[in-house]
């Protein structure tokens, strides 16, 4: 793709530090000053890159490479004239342009080999940033988000999930790979929230995506190493500061996840992520966090916690039109409490669950994609690759197999289809 080079361009990006004002925090030290927009031939490349497609998820610079976009899962280079590859000197200056004169992003580059970071432009967007060292060089990854918080219509969630905006204590985990719209659904749940109920939210994240406005809600958004050091200080502290919700971007330690399910249940309700693949495995990755000992009690405080688990997959649509999300909800009912308080066996899963949980609105992955491989939204080789059971799966497509004419049949697309464009 050969696109015009933005005014001014040059290969050679020039490391332009813009001014940051830190504020003291609450302990009296300064905090890591945030990495304002990016300034000079850096937005110039990015405005050009990001008007080269109406639908890109991710930018990427790279050494030995031309400015790269990733469009519907697949990597796009852009020739701008005038630009040639990058060397690493480029990639280097793209580098500081972002990060600005931020020390705290440059003691984490420097310490560990990458930084997280986020930034805005005006009239173009945010971004999720990370810079990491690859073999003596430096490379940028940047994650488009949406300038609009999602909507419940506009991703087409299922309608199950509307009832999370009007709980008030528990424990809500959205799980999936990363890239898989996780942050997608949870700003769409907050923007709900804001719109209906006024109430205190409270979110900590790393790095801060979706920008909420205070409109029915109060919401204040906390950011990783810039307003506080770890989550689950921040989440302890959140405990002080009377919120009704709680979203924590990632659980990552034993001691967030600890502090999560006592914020849960002293009263809030708690919204966060895992990387994992299905709720089954949410459930063994949260109780594995602790010592053998203490795995029982774990067990019967997240049994009598958690409200939902949605797990999510991004699948390549037919003939190269987008992605499509499979999401998988597992409800908690008095079945499902039991099944993670008991832990699962034969015929007692969580999967028997879901498979028999419709009437509570519960789904699971492998009816969605077989539904989603039915009705010509993906090919049958892609939903093979996707099942959690492929073998189950192609025998429940048996027929469908043997029928000559599935290519030409469509059914309409059901509301349970899920559009993520980042």
């Amino acid at each position: 793709m050969t696109i015009a080079s933005p005014p001014g361009l040059n290969p050679k990006s020039e490391n332009v530090s813009s001014a940051n004002t830190p504020t003291a925090s609450a302990n009296g030290q300064q905090p890591a000053t945030p990495p304002k927009a990016p300034v000079s031939r850096t937005v110039q490349l990015i405005t050009a890159m990001m008007k080269a497609h109406p639908q890109i998820s991710d930018l990427i610079f790279s050494p030995g490479r031309l400015p790269q976009i990733e469009v519907d899962g697949e990597l796009v280079e852009l020739a701008f004239s005038g630009l040639n590859r990058f060397s690493p000197d480029d990639t280097m200056a793209i580098a500081r342009d972002l990060i600005g004169d931020s020390q705290h992003h440059l003691k984490q580059l420097d310490q560990t080999g990458s930084a997280d970071l986020s930034c805005g432009i005006s009239g173009i967007g945010r971004f999720r940033v990370n810079v990491f060292r690859q073999r003596g060089t430096c490379a940028v990854v940047m994650r488009a988000i949406p300038q609009k918080i999602p909507t419940f219509e506009g991703l087409g969630l299922p309608k199950v999930i509307q009832e999370i905006v009007q709980l008030r204590n528990g424990l809500v985990l959205m799980t999936g790979p990363t890239g898989s719209g996780k942050s997608s659904t949870l700003a769409a749940i907050v923007g709900q929230m804001n719109e209906e109920r006024a109430i205190h939210i409270l979110t900590i994240e790393d790095p801060i995506e979706f920008a909420h406005r205070h409109k029915k809600a109060t919401i204040h958004q906390r950011e990783l190493h810039m307003d506080t050091p770890t989550f689950a200080l921040a989440l302890r502290a959140a405990l002080r500061q009377a919120p009704k919700v709680i979203l924590v971007g990632e659980m990552r330690d034993r001691e967030t996840i600890e502090v999560a399910l006592e914020a849960s249940e002293t009263g809030h309700l708690v919204m966060s992520t895992l990387h994992t693949i299905d709720a089954s495995k949410t459930v063994e990755r949260i109780i594995g966090v602790f010592p053998l000992g203490e795995q029982q009690s774990i067990r019967v405080r997240l049994a009598k916690a958690f409200r939902f688990i949605v797990s999510q997959r991004l699948l390549p649509r037919k003939g190269g039109r987008g992605r499509i999300a499979a999401l998988e909800v597992l409800k908690g009912t008095v079945r499902t409490r039991e099944y993670v308080e008991k832990g699962e066996s034969e015929g007692k899963t969580l999967l028997d669950a879901m498979r028999d949980g419709s009437q509570d609105g519960m789904q699971y992955f492998d009816a969605e994609i077989e539904r989603m491989i039915r009705d010509g939204s993906i090919d049958f080789e892609t939903g093979m690759s996707f099942a959690t059971n492929a073998g189950n799966m192609r025998l429940q497509l048996a027929d469908y197999l043997d029928d000559p004419g599935r290519s030409r049949s469509r059914a309409p697309e059901r509301e349970t289809e899920l559009e993520i464009e980042r």
